[in-house]
C-alpha cells in the first residue's frame, strides 16, 4: 500500500512520488505575470518529503485571445516566460518537479478580459450558460464567434509557441488542457461542436484539432515531456454530454497512444463535484478501458481521499493521484498522506483573488 510514495518515471520526468497538485486557478497574477507570491506558493507545495512529487500550475493561457478570467498568468510573452523562470526556479531548488498546463479558455470568456473587445473564440456561435471572473467579480461569458478553418493553425501554432516558451521558462514538461468545457473540449465535443467543416460532425472530425495540437507540441519539446488532461463526462462550463463520450474518448486516448505522451491526466466524473453521475442520467464511463489502450503513465483526479489514491496505486488502477482542493490548504499533504495526518480546513473565501491570505499562509505540521 506504500507505492503512492514510491519514485516514478514519467515520460522523461522522474518523480521522487506520485502524488501530484492538481491544476489550480487562484487569479494571483499581476496584469497577466506570474509574481513572487506565486512563486512562494509553488516552492511551499515543492519539496517531495512532504508536498507533491509533481507541481501542475494553474491553467495558463497561450495567447492573449486565451485568457478568460481576471489574473492569470499567461505565457505569450517575454515578461511573462521571465517570471515563470524565478518560479520554476524556487521549485527546483526545493527538489520538486514541475509542469505548465497550457489553456485556451475557447468560449469561457468575456469580451472585457480580451483583446479590443473581441468577442471569445470557440467551435460555434453558441453562449455557454456559465460564469467567469472579471474586474468586480463573476459575469456571464459573452457570446462567442466560431473560429474559421483557417485561423485553426494559427491556434495550433499558439500551443506550439507556448510549449517551447514553457521550456525556455524553466518547466518540465507541459500539459495540455483538454478538458472542463475549454476550447480543446468544445471542439470534441457534440455537445458543443456544431461544425460542419473538417473539424466536426464525426468523432475522427470533432478530435481533429486536439490531436492536430498534441502532434505539434511532442514534435517541439518531445512526447516525454508532454501529458494531456482529459474530462471525459464532465458537465463543467455548460458544456454538457457528448452523444456517446466512451466512442469518442475510446477514438482519442486510441490516437494519442502512438505520441509517446508522459501521461494521460483523467478527471472522473464531474470536475469538482460527484464522481457518478448515473442520478443525473450519465451512463457510468470505462475509464479502465481508456487506460488499456495507452502506453504511458495514467493519473487520476477528482475527490480522492487517502485510502483510495493508495488503493488506486497499488492495484495498478492508476499510476499517479492529483489532488486539487487538499494542496490549497495543505502545502505539506504529501507528509498528510504519508502519515495519515488530518488535513487543514479550506478556506473558500479566499479561493479567487486576493493576496497571501488562503494562499500562502497555511499551516505545516509541526
Amino acid at each position: 500500500m506504500e507505492s503512492l510514495f514510491t519514485p516514478l518515471q514519467v515520460g522523461d520526468i522522474a518523480l521522487a512520488n506520485r502524488v501530484v497538485m492538481a491544476p489550480l486557478t487562484r487569479n494571483r497574477a499581476t496584469g497577466q505575470v506570474p509574481t513572487a507570491l506565486m512563486a512562494e506558493y509553488y516552492r511551499q507545495r515543492a519539496n517531495p518529503a512532504t508536498g507533491a512529487g509533481l507541481i501542475i500550475t494553474e491553467a495558463t493561457p497561450i495567447a492573449p485571445m486565451a485568457h478568460g478570467y481576471l489574473d492569470t498568468p499567461g505565457l505569450h510573452t517575454a515578461e511573462q516566460v521571465a517570471a515563470w523562470q524565478a518560479v520554476t526556479a524556487a521549485v527546483h531548488a526545493e527538489g520538486g518537479r514541475i509542469v505548465t498546463q497550457l489553456w485556451h479558455v475557447g468560449r469561457i470568456s468575456h469580451t472585457s478580459l480580451l483583446p479590443g473587445g473581441a468577442a471569445p473564440q470557440s467551435s460555434t456561435a453558441r453562449a455557454a450558460k456559465s460564469k467567469t471572473y472579471i474586474a468586480g467579480g463573476f459575469a456571464p461569458v459573452s457570446e462567442p464567434r466560431a473560429l474559421t478553418t483557417d485561423e485553426l493553425p494559427g491556434i495550433i501554432e499558439q500551443y506550439r509557441q507556448a510549449a517551447l516558451n514553457a521550456m525556455e521558462a524553466g518547466f518540465d514538461g507541459v500539459e495540455i488542457h483538454a478538458a472542463n468545457g475549454y476550447l480543446l473540449e468544445q471542439f470534441l465535443k457534440d455537445s458543443a461542436n456544431d461544425r460542419s467543416d473538417a473539424y466536426g460532425g464525426s468523432i475522427i472530425n470533432r478530435c481533429r484539432l486536439t490531436l492536430e495540437v498534441a502532434r505539434a507540441i511532442t514534435g517541439a519539446i518531445g512526447g516525454g515531456r508532454t501529458g494531456i488532461r482529459l474530462s471525459p463526462i464532465t458537465p463543467a462550463n455548460d458544456i454538457g454530454q457528448d452523444s456517446d463520450p466512451q466512442a469518442l474518448y475510446t477514438h482519442l486516448v486510441a490516437q494519442l497512444a502512438p505520441l509517446g505522451l508522459a501521461y494521460i491526466h483523467v478527471v472522473e466524473g464531474a470536475t469538482g463535484g460527484p464522481r457518478d453521475l448515473s442520478e443525473q442520467g450519465v451512463p457510468p464511463f470505462d475509464y479502465a478501458a481508456l487506460k488499456a489502450l495507452f502506453p504511458g503513465r495514467w493519473m487520476v483526479n477528482n475527490g480522492y481521499t487517502r485510502a483510495m489514491a493508495l488503493a488506486a496505486t497499488a492495484s495498478g488502477a492508476a499510476d499517479l493521484v492529483a489532488f486539487g482542493k487538499g494542496f490549497i490548504a495543505n502545502p505539506d499533504l504529501g507528509r498528510r498522506l504519508r502519515e495519515d495526518a488530518p488535513w487543514n480546513a479550506l478556506d473558500m473565501m479566499t479561493l479567487y483573488g486576493g493576496g497571501a491570505a488562503g494562499y500562502t499562509d497555511y499551516p505545516v505540521l509541526p
